[in-house]
């Protein structure tokens, strides 16, 4: 069987790091191969690019913050996530192009039409098949922000940002109700935890 390509998204704070982690550990322990990749970055080339985005210039505009994004995502498709699915492996990825659509297109305000063509120049045919969407209440994600000792270019964003960022998803997730999948993230860890195994574990059965 083909692997399966699963994505995580959300706002800052919403716990992806935490349910990746989980998951991976889960599908392990039902001797599944797990790879668990973040963007950006996740590659040799992709990590510098990574601390760019995160830690360089707050001038950086939106256009390059969009064609970064994608540089690292068009090497991390071809250098890890094709061949991984390809093996048969279940990879896990913490963001993916639906960050691009939300943050670099809602959130920064550029042509969608534009976001979605650099996107799909950068990973042609590798699509998720599932997508995780952790919803928190914006109070929530800045609580969380501001209890970090060292925030990044993109967390430190006004709250008309995180705004748009949240519409963003609410619309995607309208749009793509078969992929994404949004789920209650201010819930216990441990009740989180039971729907996302809930989706994927049937993700998998209607698989075989």
């Amino acid at each position: 069987m083909a692997g399966l390509f699963i994505t995580f998204e959300g706002t800052e704070g919403c716990g992806k790091s935490t349910h990746i982690k989980k998951l991976a550990a889960r599908l392990e322990t039902e001797g599944h191969t797990v790879h668990t990749l973040r963007e950006p970055g996740g590659t040799e080339s992709g990590e510098p690019i990574r601390e760019l985005l995160k830690h360089g210039p707050k001038n950086l505009c939106a256009e390059t913050e969009l064609l970064l994004m994608n540089a690292s995502r068009a090497q991390l498709v071809r250098e890890v996530i094709r061949p991984a699915l390809a093996a048969g492996e279940i990879v896990l990825c913490d963001r993916f192009y639906d960050s691009s659509i939300v943050y670099q297109g809602v959130g920064r305000g550029l042509d969608p039409k534009q976001v979605q063509r650099v996107i799909d120049f950068a990973v042609g045919d590798t699509l998720p098949e599932l997508t995780l969407l952790l919803q928190i209440p914006l109070e929530t994600s800045e609580e969380r922000r501001a209890r970090r000792a060292d925030t990044d270019r993109f967390e430190q964003s006004d709250r008309a940002f995180f705004e748009r960022v949240e519409q963003g998803y609410q619309d995607l997730a309208a749009a793509h109700p078969v992929r994404i999948h949004a789920i209650n993230a201010d819930l216990s860890i441990e009740a989180v935890e039971t729907e996302i195994w809930k989706i994927v574990s049937n993700t998998l059965n209607n698989r075989e």
